[in-house]
């Protein structure tokens, strides 16, 4: 959500940065709305003032029987009971459509992000190891396949597309890569483990920005409501108990500080889920339809914190390392990214990409996006801090990160590991959870 106050002062500052997402125009719509809304208060106020003083001089006419006074004052206050409604529904259109129109527009890009459209324009930061020499590299649905340990065809059966079954020795992997991850950011980064709620409320996804501009990518649940695409917006309204499957812990982790004033010295809040994430993927439609890239349903270590605002830079910077510190205990190939303004997510302000090398494609591959969102979330949560002694608040600042998606991981980490004999090699890290087992496809 934007500050209406920083538009005000600075217009063409939004309207640069919107306008090179496609947006251009919508400054002008704003301050047009804006000042329509604050004209319609200061009606409401002249004429609330102007009944008020016309109801006491009513009494005081007729304290002086001056019944024409009095019926004068009356015809008044009963054309102003008629100007109260008309600006009341001014007012409440005019509050209304600007408040939709804010929470629409994605966030402002830092200072320091690249200018651009697409990924064209991101800029390589770093990059760290080189890639695998592997002569004619199978991918990982032929590799678990051909191990028998992973059906996307049975998955299909039972759910459709974009949806896997893994077994034995590769699900074993699946669950030793997350339990090794949340580990390493719980043990080494000082992040705390927290089991959220998958399923939350429109309040929620609206806080995180998924809502409303985003909701063809989310599942909902709607109990006693038949699930149907799309929504109507009167079907929300009529379903109290709808619950939406989080698309991340993104979304669970930050709202725990919603609507809540955190002392500063409490600050920054490191937190970490290892969860199941559902994601519609309405807007990557014929996108990665092989595979498990981009699936409905995967799971994800999620980091979140939640700082003051003049922490959150070096905490962003902080974020990226942790996420770095998985690809490299795996001794997996990646590079970081800084993305530009025009690839960036609708929340961030800034983000970097961890992108890991996988064989079969010849490519780096987005297995991580770190962003600092600034106080964009915070103001659509209303999630604030403190600080000692100090009267005033101020609103928080989130970011988020993945540290990392799981399966992603594991497509990494077969195709990295694969021998000629199609054998997976466990990464020394993994030993510890996968006692026995060198390698998929040996001896468990």
């Amino acid at each position: 959500m934007h500050d209406i106050r920083a538009i005000r002062e600075n217009p063409d500052a939004y309207e640069r940065a919107w306008s090179a997402k496609g947006l251009s125009g919508r400054t002008e719509e704003i301050l047009a709305l804006d000042a329509k809304l604050r004209a319609a208060q200061t009606a409401l106020q002249q004429a609330q003032a102007e009944r008020n003083d016309a109801s006491k001089k009513i009494g005081q006419a007729k304290a002086q029987k001056n019944e024409a006074e009095a019926t004068r004052l009356m015809a008044h206050v009963e054309a102003l009971k008629k100007t109260l409604e008309e600006q009341t529904a001014v007012e409440r259109e005019a509050g209304e459509a600007l408040r939709t129109i804010l929470a629409s527009l994605p966030n402002l890009p830092a200072a320091d992000v690249p200018p651009g459209e697409d990924e064209t324009a991101n800029v390589e930061v770093r990059r760290w190891g080189e890639p695998f020499a592997i002569a004619s590299p199978k991918d990982h649905v032929d590799l678990g396949e051909a191990l028998g340990m992973m059906s996307f065809e049975k998955a299909a059966k039972m759910s459709g597309s974009r949806f896997v079954v893994l077994q034995s020795q590769l699900a074993r992997l699946e669950r030793a890569l997350g339990q090794f991850m949340l580990d390493l950011q719980t043990r080494e980064h000082g992040y705390t483990e927290v089991s959220p709620p998958l399923l939350v409320r429109s309040e929620a996804m609206f806080g995180t920005g998924q809502l409303p501009k985003f909701s063809d990518d989310q599942f909902v649940a709607i109990p006693g409501l038949e699930n149907t695409r799309p929504i109507a917006p009167t079907a929300l309204d009529e379903a109290p108990e709808i619950r939406w499957l989080v698309p991340t812990a993104e979304v669970s982790l930050t709202n725990l500080v919603r609507e809540a004033i955190t002392p500063e010295e409490e600050l920054p809040l490191r937190l970490t889920a290892l969860t199941h994430c559902f994601r519609a993927e309405a807007g990557a439609s014929g996108r990665d339809t092989r595979g498990m890239i981009r699936q409905h349903q995967f799971q994800k270590v999620e980091l979140v914190s939640i700082t003051t605002p003049d922490q959150s830079e070096a905490e962003h910077e902080r974020m990226v390392e942790c996420a770095e510190a998985v690809l490299k205990a795996l001794q997996l190939p990646f590079r970081t990214m800084l993305l530009c303004a025009g690839d960036m997510g609708f929340s961030a302000r800034k983000t970097y990409d961890l992108e890991v090398w996988i064989p079969s494609e010849g490519r780096y591959r987005e297995i991580s996006s770190c962003s600092n969102c600034g106080d964009f979330q915070a103001r659509r949560m209303d999630a604030r801090c403190k600080a000692a002694g100090e009267k005033g608040t101020r609103f928080v600042h989130t970011l988020n990160g993945s540290g990392l998606a799981v399966g992603r991981t594991l497509v990494a980490v077969m195709e990295n590991y694969q021998d000629e004999n199609g054998r997976i090699a466990i990464p020394q890290a993994l030993h510890p959870y996968l006692p026995g087992l060198t390698h998929i496809g040996g001896e468990a």
